[in-house]
């Protein structure tokens, strides 16, 4: 992936050095946007919803930045700002403004109007603030516990949370979210499911928009290899494959992303599409 020299977001804010005590902030939206993303990475939400400020498992902190960290926020601010540029120009298109989130780097912990998060939850979005939450350790845990290595698919990762903002302008989200009110817990599950499929096609819709846009510059971003390293972590951090690594077993209903092959082929079909109008999962 090329990416040094390239424009850098100013619209990432870094609170890695920053820490605070544990627990969870309320419940309600918060606690929702935490069990998901618990769900999401194979871990108990139970664990991550009581666990209290003196109990927390120590393996659940970031490690300190190493001598890549500048390297690496660099690189964040880098992927954000061909995320601006991309969905600038595709909302434009379509007669529409795009208001960019900002995405906060954070260690360990972080208070977001969504509630409390922490590392083991990996990146997540929160629709109350509008921003998206990073703690890079997630990337070198993409590199060893997910086995999905390679700098396209730390931009993948990305770009899937900057689609769930891009569903939150167009009022997807919120469509969604009222659904999912009125279900019960496996619908609402079925429902969720929809939204990340959906998250993971506005990701090849960026990648390929992304690519065009800087060959007309003469240069292009991706290289030999960079979509199969997004289609391996598309692959790894399926619901089957987390279930399966977490658990033993799976269980369908209570997926909430999607499973390995899903994943893949709708960051497949985004990319191979390139249009926002392609990734409707929900019909």
């Amino acid at each position: 992936m090329l990416w040094r020299g390239r424009r850098e977001s100013t619209n990432v804010e870094d609170r890695s050095g920053m820490r605070r005590g544990r627990g969870i902030i309320g419940g309600g939206i918060g606690s929702i946007v935490l069990v998901l993303i618990g769900l999401y990475f194979g871990v108990d939400p139970g664990s991550l919803i009581n666990s209290g400020s003196d109990e927390a498992d120590t393996t659940i902190d970031s490690a300190a930045p190493g001598p890549e960290g500048d390297s690496s926020k660099q690189f964040i601010r880098t992927v954000v700002g061909y995320t601006e540029d991309t969905w600038s120009e595709i909302f434009q298109k379509e007669g529409r403004m795009y208001r960019a989130p900002k995405l906060v780097i954070y260690s360990g912990e972080v208070d977001t109007a969504c509630g409390f998060g922490q590392a083991a939850m990996g990146p997540f979005y929160c629709p109350a603030d509008r921003e998206v939450y990073l703690d890079t350790s997630f990337f070198q845990e993409l590199r060893d516990r997910f086995r999905a290595p390679g700098e396209f698919a730390e931009a993948y990762v990305i770009a899937h949370e900057i689609g769930h903002h891009v569903q939150n302008q167009l009022g997807i989200s919120e469509k969604a979210e009222a659904a999912q009110r009125q279900s019960g817990k496996t619908q609402a599950n079925a429902i969720s499911v929809k939204v990340e499929l959906q998250a993971d096609c506005l990701a090849g819709v960026w990648a390929i928009n992304t690519q065009r846009r800087e060959q007309a510059k003469g240069s292009g971003f991706l290289e030999t290899g960079d979509v199969e390293q997004a289609l391996g972590a598309a692959s790894m951090i399926g619901d089957d494959k987390l279930q399966q690594r977490s658990r033993g077993y799976v269980v369908p209903e209570s997926f909430t992303h999607g499973t390995a092959e899903q994943r893949v082929r709708w960051f497949k079909t985004g990319f191979d599409g390139g249009t926002i109008a392609g990734c409707d999962t929900f019909r």
